[in-house]
């Protein structure tokens, strides 16, 4: 929903995205960067993040300069305004990507992020959101340059310098294993630790647990329980690495989180679980065209507990608002490995006709 149309006889040579963050957000940017690119091949692409999150497309070929933000708005406006950009393409809509925009003065796109219709389900359950990924909105930022989506998906590129070596993980492991993504920015996001410690007890499959440093410690305790079969890699990665870990794992099962999005980017078998969010707000798993209604089966398996409370944030919270946490206490670990079994199998299967080595 453009406010200001660029001038049809001027070409357009210099465009700026926005999305500041976070990991998985920015995942969900890499159609339209890709598709912008095909659509204007000689173009100056340029891309604003906030420095944290910087990592995550700066091996993507399709941008041309990458700018950060930090501290200090104004000098990174400042940088900016010497690029002399044509169209700005705003795929985070807040005060900031505001800010610049209206400093910059040139002709912008947005996209609707529905933030009444969220409010409305998560304060009064009524559930109004369409059954579409984000990317699909997001395009609406670009439908005024006659860009649409090619329907191949996310992009994640792991530079050289960052691809994991076959001794990266514990011989047991180098068949195969389910990488287990135990992190999240949200408490109410992330399973509890025993519920992570009954799974991998089930689970019949050498697991990665996958995280940060943060993380580490509950990864400890849970891989203390089956220290054969579970290696603990939170803490010990960078995130490329870890993304590279799960570009090598059979399955991924993770919370609604960053590496659930770039497993998606490498159209990995997922096992996604949802507790206080819910894939509805269209975070879902996205491997191309796919919405709620018409899954990539057998490539995605959602599991959440329906419960009266949630959603109750479109986001997350570090505790449950209700001091029960209905939402991810009562996800049983059975559901979360038969579904991994299931997941497993089809890409096994796969494997088998397509002559890989297992």
């Amino acid at each position: 929903m453009a406010r200001k149309q660029q001038n049809s006889n001027t070409p357009i040579e210099r465009i700026l995205i926005i999305r500041f963050s976070s990991i998985g957000d920015i995942v969900l940017t890499t159609p339209v960067v890709r598709c912008l690119r095909r659509q204007y091949p000689n173009a100056q692409i340029d891309f604003l993040v906030k420095e944290k999150f910087k990592t995550v497309i700066e091996d993507n070929p399709h941008i041309n300069q990458i700018f950060t933000y930090s501290d200090n708005l104004d000098l990174t406006i400042q940088q900016l305004e010497k690029q002399q950009y044509q169209f700005i393409v705003d795929l985070q809509k807040n005060v900031r990507s505001k800010t610049v925009i209206r400093r910059l003065g040139v002709p912008f796109a947005s996209f609707n992020k529905l933030n009444v219709k969220k409010w409305l389900w998560t304060a009064l359950k009524i559930n109004l959101l369409p059954k579409i990924s984000v990317v699909e909105r997001y395009f609406e930022a670009v439908a005024g340059l006659g860009v649409k989506n090619d329907g191949q998906g996310l992009d994640y590129f792991i530079p050289e310098k960052d691809v994991t070596e076959l001794e990266d993980v514990p011989m047991g492991h180098w068949s195969g294993f389910v990488g287990a993504v135990i992190g999240g920015t949200y408490e109410t996001k992330k399973m509890p630790a025993e519920k992570w410690m009954a799974f991998v007890e089930k689970c019949p499959y050498p697991v990665v647990l996958l995280g940060g440093k943060e993380d580490k410690e509950m990864g400890d305790k849970i891989a203390a329980l089956a220290p054969g079969k579970v290696y603990n890699s939170c803490g010990k990665f960078n995130l490329n690495e870890s993304a590279d870990l799960v570009k090598r794992a059979k399955v991924i099962v993770s919370h609604d989180t960053g590496l659930m999005h770039i497993a998606a980017a490498f159209q990995k078998a997922i096992v996604s679980i949802w507790g206080n969010t819910r894939p509805e707000f269209g975070m879902f798993p996205y491997y191309g065209f796919n919405d709620l209604e018409n899954r990539v089966a057998p490539m995605s398996t959602m599991i959440k507990h329906k419960i009266y409370c949630a959603p109750c944030s479109k986001l997350g919270y570090q505790k449950c608002p209700l001091g029960h946490f209905k939402c991810m206490n009562r996800i049983e670990a059975d559901n979360i490995v038969n579904a991994v079994k299931k997941l497993w199998e089809s890409v096994i299967k796969q494997e088998k006709s397509e002559g890989k080595f297992i």
